[in-house]
């Protein structure tokens, strides 16, 4: 079960979350024009406390196995790159369904909106640095489903 990692837009993310980039959206200069604030890019959607989190991932090749997807039903999770490097991003509509592969550009994030499918965190090059957005409550706030046959993505 093979499917292509294509490259992420705003339209073919849509379904899923919110894509975090410069460049779209409202931008406004501040700090006397010294700064440019693309405001509102994602708004995180959680039961309880918002939390800001490290991950510290390891990195990943292409082509790329996994048989693993999760969900948070409580809460949307941010994911915002901390290097200039591109990450793998894979959804899903649920188990059984084919899952779609994304690759990033350097510096955009993701949003995966509350209850999305999704694969875990996968960086492609070292090192796999993140701040991560999300429900600070970990309980019964993520739900894993495994393939029995896994699937490969390729570039």
């Amino acid at each position: 079960m093979v499917i292509r990692a294509r490259p992420i837009t705003e339209a073919l993310f849509a379904p899923y979350g919110s894509l975090i980039a410069m460049g779209a959206g409202e931008a406004r200069s501040i700090n006397e024009g010294m700064c440019t604030r693309w405001h509102d890019r994602c708004r995180p959607d959680v039961d309880g406390t918002v939390s800001i989190s490290i991950f510290d991932a390891q990195p990943r090749a292409l082509p790329y196995k996994f048989d693993l997807i999760e969900r948070h039903p409580k809460g949307s999770q941010a994911f915002l790159p901390m290097t200039p490097h591109p990450f793998l991003v894979i959804v899903s509509d649920g188990p059984g369904a084919t899952p779609q592969a994304f690759v990033t550009e350097p510096y955009q994030g993701v949003q995966f909106a509350r209850g999305v499918w999704h694969g875990v965190c996968t960086p492609l090059h070292a090192p796999g640095l993140f701040a991560v957005v999300d429900r600070a409550e970990t309980a019964d706030n993520l739900e894993e489903h495994r393939s029995d046959t896994p699937w490969t993505v390729e570039a």
